[in-house]
């Protein structure tokens, strides 16, 4: 028992709550503390204790502790300055504290199923002169109650931007809302709203989507001290897009078209939805005769140089329509050229798309075509040279057989005139004792 010093008239009182019922005796007792918590009954004592936090639901533990104990009276009220336990004794009729120790130097009492409403100051009293008291504050943490993610629409369209909100209801403290897309952090907008010391916060993300983000999720995570790990909600996107086409050679093998050798194309066709539709076309003219079209495959048998051209592949969905180009060569039998790469050419297909940047490049049989086209080149130029010496060569011979002429030396001078060649010689210096040696004409 507690060494308090009362005066005379209050060792009546004492008597008299001695004999008094069960429950004024408490509230004398009670009485008689207080009072006697102003009579100085020796040194001051050191009385302290600590803040709680705890989450709702959970248990809150509050101490009361003395240092330097002379056996006085320890109290612990509530925030309405209700005993809770004055000493080891429970007058509040509340369940949910329980005493978990009691000495000269410690009241330690636990409150189970803590909620809102337990949150506030308690007070610890020592009943020592000057009496003293010391209060520890309980936060209750509230976590969210409703973690909710909502998307504009259901299924959008590649382009297209559309709205994502998420919302956690009634916490304590307010809630701070994270984005993510797949593994990337993405910054969104929050309004809070107080009710009755509870905060719902709502996230607002603005999401421009690709055909890459089809099937993607979007999560929305929330950071709270009531909250260990993640706590998070998502959605995942479904995104349509239009076609993407590409072309597949399946034959020849080796990648190199020559006359008299078949070829077969496939065209492959992926959207959301997928398209319905694939069509071959030739562009700038008809296709081949012998060309069979089944589905997305595309057979030329027997090629020929006739066959030259670009064959288009098509393809569209309710979103669009995107093609695909080949552009075909056909060599020789006996062409050697090593065989080409075959791509593809995707072209626009509208000036939208040339606008929207949505073009893919590729070239099919290019780099064979090319070198053929220089071989063929080099070929002419030479071609085109020895042509050009040849004619050279005919028109120098005609210039000097037209300027043949006929010349005399200066035996013949004088012979101009004569009748026959005879007559000339004679006529010509020197006389007829040179007739014979002198005779000399060129024609």
């Amino acid at each position: 028992m507690a060494s308090v010093v009362l005066p005379s008239g209050s060792q009546c009182a004492a008597a008299a709550a001695a004999a008094a019922p069960p429950g004024l005796r408490l509230r004398l007792l009670l009485l008689l503390f207080s009072a006697a918590a102003l009579i100085p009954t020796g040194d001051g004592q050191n009385l302290f204790t600590k803040d709680v936090t705890v989450i709702e639901g959970e248990v809150a533990t509050i101490s009361c502790q003395v240092n330097k104990s002379d056996d006085s009276v320890i109290q612990l009220l509530n925030p309405n300055r209700q005993t809770i336990y004055f000493r080891d004794f429970r007058p509040l009729k509340d369940s949910r504290f329980q005493l978990l120790n009691f000495s000269s130097s410690e009241l330690k009492v636990s409150l189970t199923n803590v909620s809102i409403s337990d949150e506030g100051r308690y007070f610890c009293q020592l009943y020592t002169d000057p009496p003293q008291e010391s209060y520890t504050t309980i936060t209750v943490l509230v976590p969210p109650r409703n973690l909710m993610i909502d998307i504009q629409k259901d299924t959008a369209v590649e382009g297209e931007e559309i709205e994502v909100n998420c919302t956690a209801m009634a916490s304590k403290p307010a809630t701070t809302i994270r984005w993510f897309k797949g593994n990337t952090e993405l910054k969104g907008k929050s309004e809070v709203e107080e009710w009755s010391d509870m905060y719902t916060v709502t996230s607002q993300l603005m999401l421009k989507v690709h055909k890459e983000d089809d099937g993607v999720p979007v999560i929305c995570q929330v950071e709270h001290p009531a909250v260990t790990g993640n706590l998070q909600t998502q959605r995942y996107l479904e995104v349509q897009y239009k076609p993407q086409v590409h072309i597949q050679m399946t034959y020849p093998l080796q990648g190199l078209t020559r006359e008299g050798d078949a070829l077969e194309l496939t065209c492959e066709a992926i959207g959301k939805p997928q398209p319905v539709m694939v069509t071959w076309v030739r562009v700038d003219d008809e296709m081949p005769q012998h060309a069979v079209l089944s589905g997305p495959n595309l057979f030329i048998n027997n090629l020929n140089k006739t066959d030259n051209g670009t064959y288009r592949c098509e393809a569209s969905n309710i979103v669009g329509k995107a093609h695909s180009d080949y552009m075909l060569y056909v060599y020789d039998t006996t062409a050697t050229t090593e065989p080409a790469v075959h791509g593809l050419t995707q072209l626009p297909n509208s000036a939208e798309e040339l606008d929207s940047e949505d073009l893919s490049d590729s070239r099919a049989g290019e780099e064979g075509s090319i070198r053929a086209v220089d071989h063929a080149v080099i070929g002419g130029v030479v071609a085109v040279v020895v042509f050009a010496m040849l004619c050279l060569l005919i028109i120098l011979g005609r210039y000097f057989a037209r300027h043949k002429g006929t010349y005399f030396t200066h035996e013949a001078k004088g012979a101009d005139d004569a009748a026959d060649a005879d007559t000339a010689i004679i006529n010509a210096e020197g006389g007829q004792n040179n007739s014979e040696e002198k005779k000399e004409y060129f024609i």
